[in-house]
């Protein structure tokens, strides 16, 4: 269908036909390793661990973690928002003093005199106003042109490959999850997931915990004097690793009950009444909790957008940009003085296209931008290598920054781990984006 601008007919997030098959076959396995939710946890809460069968990681339950490992309740966070479908890092971050983007999107590109905090080349859609605050206080960056080292046009292919992070590796293990087994803690909430699956960077031997919603997160079936739960706990009391799994799958429930204690914030930029926004405003009361959550996964989805992308006025683009902006906005001020140990960083499996198509959309592409925000981030300035798009007419933004050198930035300053160990055969390239 073919939308003029105007006649919007631009889908609702939840109708959207996104019209790339493969994007609906990703979304569905990575729901079908949400194994444990409907039999043992309420509220959509799973984890994982490693799999029984020798076979590799599955999702089932939280798995052991030694003592000695000491929870750090008040150290770094990072929270991965992932959104999926590939958006469109050239309408997010436009480059506006290169006139290819112009000659290849008459219709659909951003007005240079519309942007927000221009410099020389780039400037910020107008759907992204709430972060201007941010920017202009130096915690909000972008990087562009990042992404994977090869072309992958295949939402699962994609999402699988930046996710694991090591290419040419046989283990399924995600970078998160090697991220994981290099900090100290004991928590079982340490790896956490906001969702209903178990993404691809959190897959793999060290434990991690599912949760849909902190109000409904608790064992199902239990009673308020706790007979029925001291009977579950029993009746799990061997010695097996599913015993163990399912133990402490009930301790990450009864753990995730200081967030359920922690009140909603009430920041002076109100979270958009969103899957997204709501999310976030979970994810600043487990923070806030200090129940030991260091690495929190959030996504937002919808970015497909082949059709309907639309103009300033209207379209796709301007309501997930708006989102994802008031969204992040309302999430940095909900955390109160918590902010200064989180970092968000915003990942997609690939980017778009640098010509528009006929239908006010914008077909798979290679390159990207990465934004990242909160502590440690050396903020208000447009990061990156610029290719350049004149030869690309009909093709993709090329990639000049390997988006592993500004994960390994952000893991290596506010963790302090081995790049080896989350990225094995990597050598980063110097971003500067993180202090």
């Amino acid at each position: 269908m073919t939308t003029s601008p105007t006649s919007p007919t631009s889908p609702t997030p939840s109708a959207r036909a996104c019209g790339c098959p493969d994007y609906d076959e990703a979304r569905t396995a990575m729901s079908r390793r949400a194994l444990l939710g409907g039999t043992l946890l309420a509220g959509g809460a799973v984890a994982l661990g490693p799999g029984l069968s020798g076979a590799g990681p599955r999702a089932y339950a939280v798995t052991h973690r030694p003592a000695s490992r000491l929870a750090n309740p008040y150290g770094s966070v990072l929270v991965l928002l992932s959104l999926r479908g590939a958006a469109d890092g050239l309408s997010l971050v436009v480059p506006h003093a290169d006139p290819t983007y112009y000659a290849a999107r008459p219709r659909i590109g951003v007005p240079h005199t519309s942007l927000l905090v221009p410099d020389a080349m780039f400037g910020l859609h107008p759907a992204l106003a709430p972060l201007v605050p941010m920017w202009n206080a130096g915690t909000l960056a972008a990087v562009h042109a990042t992404g994977m080292a090869t072309p992958n046009r295949s939402h699962f292919a994609a999402m699988e490959a930046i996710e694991d992070a090591a290419p040419g590796s046989t283990e399924r293990n995600g970078w998160l999850n090697r991220l994981l087994g290099q900090l100290p803690g004991a928590s079982p909430l340490q790896g956490t997931a906001m969702g209903n699956q178990v993404p691809t960077s959190l897959f793999g031997t060290e434990p991690a915990f599912v949760v849909g919603k902190v109000d409904s997160a608790k064992v199902a079936g239990t009673d308020e004097d706790g007979r029925r739960l001291a009977a579950l706990k029993h009746a799990w009391k061997g010695s097996g690793p599913m015993n163990r799994a399912v133990r402490d799958a009930i301790s990450g429930a009864e753990t995730f009950g200081a967030a359920r204690d922690t009140a909603a914030g009430a920041p002076a930029t109100p979270y958009p009444g969103t899957t997204l926004g709501k999310a976030l405003s979970d994810v600043s009361r487990i923070v806030r909790s200090g129940v030991g959550a260091e690495v929190i996964t959030v996504d937002q989805g919808d970015w497909d957008m082949h059709t309907d992308l639309g103009t300033l006025d209207w379209g796709d683009m301007k309501r997930n940009a708006g989102d994802l902006a008031g969204s992040i906005a309302a999430f940095f001020a909900d955390l109160g003085p918590a902010a200064d140990r989180v970092t968000l960083v915003t990942l997609s499996e690939f980017g778009r296209r640098v010509k528009e198509n006929d239908n006010y959309g914008t077909d798979h592409g290679f390159g990207n931008v990465m934004f990242v925000a909160g502590a440690g981030v050396r903020g208000g300035k447009y990061y990156g290598s610029w290719p350049g798009l004149q030869n690309t007419l009909d093709g993709d933004l090329l990639v000049t920054t390997d988006y592993r050198s500004v994960l390994t930035e952000v893991v290596t300053k506010r963790f302090g781990v081995s790049v080896a160990q989350v990225f094995p055969g990597f050598a980063p390239q110097s971003v500067g984006v993180m202090a």
